[in-house]
């Protein structure tokens, strides 16, 4: 059986309407065996059986075409009816009676909506029925555009499922490629880093300290592009931001160490860090550490270079806020709706840096903890990013 009958047979196995059709056909006509078939040039094959007269012809059974009438329906594209077939005035000596036994017998061609020849849905039993100029012809014939129908539905579902597992199944490995390569960045990143810091301990000059420095910023740079892919890699691969959640003391110590360093590597811009009650907060306190990160490097990024950063955690009413706002060009509607998608760039007409995945992970880390990231931006009061994550209960 070829792979395109096996297709024809598995397509029409999926239409639910197939089986009531041939039990209204039985039940309709009195015939005890209905089938729809598959015809080709060669072979006639049982896509669909209701046999209740033990013919003992099952789903995938085939006959040579040249033993059935099919054959000529294919070939003038009529509709077969015989009352009873050794009386008929056209069958009465034909073979396929004789072969396979029947009186009764009716058959009716079906097409695909493009007008190619699909097969037939037919019936026959050994005893004689009142088929001719009865409704048994038109309605088979309905049921024939109907199955048509239902046929090319299947078959664009099919290759709709196809191309989509396909595309399912490339983004998967092309993310998995993403997170190995991300791992094995690491070890030659660490070995650079590591072997700088050496030299710098012992260099003799200002001139090799500065190269020194200048490659561990650019190694640390390098690894932190590396996390960003990774986590970007878990994300898109369905299984998240990994999180290590745990009740803190206190999260004054993080958010503090956060707003330090980074005034460190921007001590021209002013960051004002103001911190209520951050204790007893499940979370995992290094993932809300980067987060805080990412939003604050994006506010000394796109602010005012002569405005604050002004940085503020508490607990108000059951729910740990975390906020960065800053001054500046607002951000548009248009924008904002894209902000917390990954590779996500706002248009600043400057060089940009990184791979605009920061706010995207500051996001996924947010609904990874059971909290959402929120964004209000306008001319007049500037850009607030605002994490909020609900307090759970105590155990």
């Amino acid at each position: 059986m070829g792979t395109t009958i096996a297709t024809d047979i598995a397509t029409i196995g999926r239409i639910n309407a197939v089986p009531a059709i041939l039990q209204v056909i039985c039940e309709t006509t009195g015939m005890r065996f209905a089938a729809v078939a598959r015809v080709t040039d060669t072979t006639w094959t049982a896509c669909a059986v209701l046999d209740n007269l033990g013919f003992g012809l099952g789903v995938g059974g085939e006959l040579d075409l040249s033993t059935t009438l099919c054959d000529e329906i294919r070939g003038n594209h009529h509709t077969i009816v015989i009352d009873k077939a050794s009386e008929d005035e056209l069958y009465h000596d034909h073979h396929t009676p004789r072969i396979y036994q029947f009186e009764s017998y009716i058959s009716v061609p079906v097409f695909r909506t493009d007008g190619s020849f699909f097969g037939t849905i037919c019936a026959l039993d050994p005893i004689p029925a009142r088929l001719k100029q009865s409704p048994i012809q038109p309605m088979m014939e309905s049921f024939a555009r109907v199955l048509a129908i239902q046929i090319e539905a299947e078959e664009n579902h099919q290759r709709t499922e196809a191309a989509l597992s396909q595309e399912r199944a490339i983004a998967e490995l092309r993310e998995q490629f993403i997170a190995v390569l991300g791992h094995d960045l690491r070890n030659p990143l660490f070995a650079m880093s590591a072997g700088a810091e050496l030299l710098l301990r012992k260099a003799a000059d200002d001139k090799s300290r500065g190269i020194l420095q200048h490659i561990l910023t650019a190694g640390r740079r390098a690894a932190q592009l590396v996390d960003d892919v990774l986590d970007f890699a878990r994300g898109r691969l369905g299984g998240g931001i990994l999180l290590n959640v745990q009740p803190v003391a206190d999260l004054t110590a993080s958010l503090t160490h956060v707003v330090s360093e980074i005034h460190g590597a921007h001590p021209s811009r002013q960051i004002q860090l103001r911190i209520g009650n951050v204790q007893g907060i499940h979370c995992d306190p290094d993932r809300i550490a980067q987060l805080l990160s990412n939003l604050v490097a994006n506010a000394i990024h796109h602010g005012a270079d002569d405005g604050p950063v002004e940085v503020r955690a508490d607990t108000l009413e059951g729910v740990f806020v975390l906020g960065v706002h800053n001054l500046g060009k607002p951000i548009e509607a248009a924008v904002q709706a894209q902000l917390f998608q990954p590779f996500s760039r706002r248009g600043t007409g400057s060089p940009q840096n990184g791979l605009g995945l920061g706010l995207y992970i500051a996001n996924q880390i947010a609904v990874a903890h059971g909290g959402r990231m929120e964004v209000l931006s306008s001319h007049e009061a500037g850009t607030l990013f605002t994490f909020r994550l609900p307090l759970q209960p105590a155990a």
